[in-house]
């Protein structure tokens, strides 16, 4: 794929593989923290975020998990959760050029933090 936004660019390809993920590591922890959930529409929802991300450029592919032991049973009306970080466990691969990298997004009990960060796959 050529990119078109290269010229605005002034990185390596590992560089930016890093940057794209974290792009979108960033946009679905923003775009779907306080979604409603429940054990119905948990397994749906993590599809949806895959399909989701994998449209956007250079991804390769994309693991979302979100735990259902913090999400629970099904609940009556108006006792539903909501999608925080500590149930969602995203892993990203991102292509770009030659470099490939691993982005994940996972709980971090230690520091009570979603925690976002990489693996260099191939530079």
């Amino acid at each position: 794929m050529v990119d078109p936004a290269t010229s605005y660019f002034s990185c390596s390809d590992k560089e930016r593989a890093i940057f794209e993920a974290g792009v979108k590591l960033g946009s679905i922890y923003h775009q779907y923290t306080g979604i409603p959930i429940n054990d119905s529409n948990v397994e749906f929802l993590e599809r949806a975020i895959e399909k989701a991300v994998s449209a956007q450029p250079f991804v390769t592919k994309v693991n979302v998990n979100i735990d259902r032991r913090k999400v629970g049973r099904s609940r009556p009306a108006y006792k539903y959760k909501t999608l925080l970080g500590d149930m969602m466990d995203v892993k990203i691969n991102i292509k770009y050029g030659k470099a490939l990298v691993e982005g994940r997004m996972a709980w971090v009990s230690s520091m009570k933090y979603p925690l976002m960060r990489f693996k260099v796959l191939k530079e």
